[in-house]
């Protein structure tokens, strides 16, 4: 399989991964999650970057960089700017690579302003309510994808 650059970006709080709403979000720990999800990379010779940040400027400063880096996937679980940015939305439609968005609760059994999302409309797919097993559904998604496309 030919070398494959995958950009992981968490959005909002999800650096209190572990323990904020550990009854919603679990135990595992945001350094846990990418520690597995290189791991997993790695198995299959691929470069995997991650990238927290609390800050939506931040998050798309990332995506328009993955547009000239070499970047073919992007997962992306942006948290709390899942309801609110167009602009991720319009930085994500400027990628051409494929979009994976990854939410650790099931946002549809929750409060109804968490039903909408703005990334779904550029999302080649959605993961919700795996926990964090999410990310590595994702991450299988792409290292599928890529076995069948080449």
């Amino acid at each position: 399989m030919s070398q494959f650059r995958v950009l992981v970006l968490h959005g909002p709080s999800l650096n209190l991964l572990g323990t904020r709403q550990p009854e919603i979000y679990g135990h595992e720990t945001l350094d846990d999650v990418n520690h597995a999800l290189h791991e997993k990379a790695g198995l299959v010779g691929w470069d995997l970057e991650c990238f927290q940040s609390n800050h939506e400027g931040a998050l798309i400063d990332a995506i328009h960089a993955a547009r000239l880096d070499g970047t073919r996937g992007i997962i992306i679980n942006p948290a709390a700017f899942t309801h609110t940015s167009v602009a991720i939305l319009d930085a994500l439609n400027a990628f051409e690579g494929t979009v994976i968005e990854v939410h650790i609760s099931n946002v549809h059994k929750r409060e109804s302003f968490r039903h909408h999302s703005y990334v779904s409309l550029r999302a080649d797919g959605v993961i919700a309510g795996l926990g964090t097993q999410g990310y590595h559904a994702a991450l299988d998604a792409l290292i599928e994808a890529a076995r069948v496309t080449g």
